[in-house]
């Protein structure tokens, strides 16, 4: 079985985020890259699947170059190789433009499942699975907190407010997966270091037939158009009991329609 995961480097949710004031972009010098969270749990179910069903998990990540060590940490958790879609002219994609870009990068690879997080922590659109299957023509199979594969079907437990559905579809298809799902699991030293020997691939814009002029700033449906940095906070309010606290409290919040 071939299984492609998506995994994204984004900044450090420890670190103050910044957009660039010069095209109003993610401003990714300004803090750590580390692998977003919610992926990891996509490797390690890769790495289940593929433990239970055999086949090799193939890491698929766009960004800039220094991407490689969100790469590399897949690597080391156990995947077998990797494709790195980097490329300039992909710099200001949006969601819908990134689907396309990493469609057009799978649609190359070839795969038989497709396993991303439920969303990122820096855009948290949560809808690039759900835009990935439509533009494969694949089943999207979303928001999995378990993953059953039978043969050529495949069924989730799809996570809802109360409780979860169960989702069934067939093979090839596109999977979500929560939290929830599993615990991934830690990169070993024997992991690191082969990490180091697994194979890399790049693709640009032209290897992977991505039209150009629908990716980038210049081909976003979306764009941040002005932004401000938040106001200093204030400093807060101090209620003193003078045997009447309780009002004084509820009359602050009711004045903030709290109450």
């Amino acid at each position: 079985m071939n299984i492609v995961v998506c995994v994204k480097q984004v900044p450090d949710t420890a670190t103050e985020r910044k957009l660039n004031p010069k095209d109003n972009t993610l401003d990714r010098d300004a803090a750590d890259g580390v692998i977003n969270e919610l992926d990891e749990y996509a490797v390690e179910e890769a790495l289940k699947i593929k433990e239970a069903h055999g086949g090799e998990v193939t890491v698929l990540t766009m960004g800039p170059g220094k991407a490689t060590d969100t790469i590399r940490k897949a690597l080391a958790m156990g995947a077998d190789k990797a494709v790195h879609l980097v490329d300039d002219a992909l710099h200001g994609s949006d969601a819908l433009s990134t689907s396309y870009a990493l469609a057009q990068a799978l649609k190359k690879i070839g795969f038989d499942l497709v396993i991303l997080g439920s969303e990122s922590t820096d855009a948290r659109t949560g809808v690039l699975a759900a835009m990935l299957a439509e533009r494969l023509g694949t089943p999207q199979l979303t928001l999995a907190n378990k993953v059953d594969i039978d043969g050529s079907s495949i069924s989730i437990q799809r996570v809802t407010d109360y409780g979860f559905d169960k989702v069934e579809g067939t093979l090839p298809a596109v999977v979500s997966v929560v939290e929830k799902i599993n615990e991934p699991r830690y990169p070993s030293f024997k992991g690191i270091m082969a990490a180091k020997k697994k194979p890399v691939e790049t693709l640009g814009v032209a290897d992977a037939e991505i039209d150009a002029a629908q990716v980038g700033l210049g081909g976003a449906w979306s764009e941040v158009t002005e932004f401000a940095s938040a106001p200093p906070r204030a400093a807060g309010t101090i209620v003193k009991d003078e045997g009447d606290g309780g009002v004084k409290t509820a009359d602050f919040l009711a004045s903030k329609k709290f109450i």
